[in-house]
């Protein structure tokens, strides 16, 4: 480990506490775990196979804060994983050099790293790496985090289709004006989610978390996605594309989880919205460019649509006056639905069993196809 300082000796101790026997380091019991639970994609065939592959020699960590942020147990963990190869933390994308290997970013990287084989990036939508042509020209590999952020904004949706159903963010206002208002629950009909239909758009890693929850709470459950009709004993039917406006006149609760590619862009537009019931509500987790804001207000506005809860917009963050900020029927967070309690646990074992896989020549988890964008 180098960041032009001394490595920890707790860091040290730490290694030889838990080294392996021989070269062969295995997945942990954490990761095992997490692969057993979570929509996480494999590899069909190991990196070791890929003409392009090497073990690599020096991995970088782009972390904010540097080593300062990083504990020696995560430390330690990475470097077992590295097996040798020299591992630099850094928190800034001008100080890693030319690396093999790079865990963090994708912005920053150009033709000039020679080098460069593999970049994990932190995130689950890649819509700010796939454009960078080194991707593209140079067969450099991109892994992505689907999944690692699932549960956490799968409960984030079933807390706002909760909120949305039963009024609390309207009761939320009247609370603050310290008024007992019953009539309210008259002038906004109260709902129970058994037996209504949820549509999930794109049931990936995500969407598949918030889909098994659903039906958990006795909601019929409908998705698409974009070349598969596979899905999970949960979901009783899963259309393609080109069937997501047939499916979302039928939904009670309309769930936008989608990466941002062309296909998705604008996706939710006033076209769609038209097709809904008028009692229908929309959510979105996925990204703000896939909906079309003003579309969007004036469904709302026009009762076209019951109300929308959004952890994602455009532009964003919303600007100060921007309407939806005042509207009674709209609940927002600030893109935070991705974070918990859990969430940063997942998030170090997986960067940690998918190092530990590439070094080691297997099968690679959340491998993105450039062409398709997710």
């Amino acid at each position: 480990m180098k960041n032009n300082k001394t490595v920890n000796v707790f860091v040290l101790l730490f290694l030889c506490i838990n080294s392996q026997v021989g070269n062969t380091i295995e997945a942990s019991d954490a990761a095992k775990r997490m692969l057993s639970e979570l929509t996480i994609r494999e590899s069909d065939v190991p990196i070791s196979a890929d003409p392009n592959w090497k073990k690599p020699e020096r991995i970088a960590l782009l972390s904010q804060g540097g080593l300062r942020n990083m504990s020696p147990e995560i430390l330690a963990s990475l470097e077992a994983a590295a097996d040798g190869a020299e591992l630099i933390v850094v928190d800034n994308i001008s100080e890693i050099g030319n690396p093999d290997v790079l865990l963090g970013a994708c912005s920053g990287i150009g033709r000039h790293m020679t080098r460069l084989k593999w970049v994990q990036y932190f995130s689950a939508g890649v819509e700010r790496c796939i454009d960078n042509p080194v991707f593209r020209d140079n067969g450099v590999l991109l892994t992505n985090m689907k999944g690692v952020y699932g549960p956490g904004i799968a409960e984030h949706v079933i807390a706002m289709m909760f909120s949305l159903s039963r009024g609390l963010h309207r009761f939320r206002t009247e609370q603050s004006k310290r008024h007992w208002n019953q009539a309210l629950a008259r002038e906004y009909p109260l709902q129970e989610i058994r037996g209504k239909t949820i549509l999930v758009v794109g049931l990936g890693g995500i969407g598949t978390e918030i889909a098994w929850r659903a039906h958990a709470l006795g909601m019929r459950v409908m998705a698409t996605r974009n070349s598969s009709r596979e899905k999970p004993k949960f979901v009783e039917y899963v259309g393609l594309a080109d069937e997501l406006s047939a499916l979302a006149s039928k939904a009670d609760f309309i769930v936008n989880a989608t990466p941002l590619t062309p296909s998705t862009n604008s996706l939710f537009d006033s076209g769609f919205f038209k097709v809904l019931k008028s009692s229908a509500y929309f959510i979105n987790v996925g990204r703000g460019k896939a909906v079309v804001t003003k579309d969007l207000v004036e469904a709302l506005k026009s009762n076209t649509l019951a109300g929308a809860a959004l952890d994602v917009v455009e532009p964003e963050p919303l600007p100060l006056h921007h309407e939806l900020w005042s509207m009674p029927n709209v609940i927002i967070t600030p893109h935070i639905s991705g974070r918990s309690d859990l969430v940063m646990n997942r998030f170090w074992v997986f960067i940690r069993e998918n190092l530990r896989r590439y070094v080691a020549g297997e099968a690679i988890l959340n491998v993105v196809n450039i062409e398709k964008g997710y």
